[in-house]
């Protein structure tokens, strides 16, 4: 099984770990005299499978991401940079939001609202940082359809 398919797997896996969740809530009372629409017991049983499948499938992802390594860096360093890209670019697209906001002024003597930072430069920063982010998930992406997942 390659890596991308496992983490296809895992993501499958929660859902439906959510869906039985939700289905077990659904069917855990009943009023005097009447059946469930389903069993939840069976819904346990099934639930405590997905979880244990779930856990066993989260140990080899990270066993192999910290295994498998692409261009001097093993794939949890590259979701780690990935991550910390995200964010710091979220946090220039916030302050180039801010700072682009206009500010109506209807007479003279309403205060004047000025951009305190180099909207334009923060700008080409954020379209540089959207690059490497997105050259970083396509190296990613890339090394999930060809990497085997290291099974136990």
């Amino acid at each position: 099984m390659k890596l991308a398919e496992a983490l296809q797997e895992r993501a499958d896996l929660n859902r439906k770990i959510e869906e039985l969740k939700t289905r077990m809530m659904n069917n855990a009372l009943v009023q005097e005299g009447e059946e469930p629409a389903e069993d939840p017991n069976d819904l346990l049983k099934e639930f405590d499978s997905a979880v244990k499948r779930l856990a066993v499938l989260m140990a080899e992802i990270n066993h192999t991401n910290c295994e498998t390594v692409v261009d001097g860096k093993s794939l949890t360093e590259m979701i780690a940079e990935k991550d910390a890209l995200n964010v710091q670019l979220s946090g220039y697209r916030n302050l180039i939001d801010r700072a682009s906001a206009r500010a109506d002024r209807y007479t003279r003597t309403e205060i004047k609202i000025l951009s305190a930072v180099d909207v334009k430069s923060l700008q080409k920063k954020a379209d540089n940082l959207s690059k490497k982010l997105r050259e970083l998930d396509n190296s990613l992406q890339a090394a999930n359809w060809t990497t085997d997942l290291i099974e136990k």
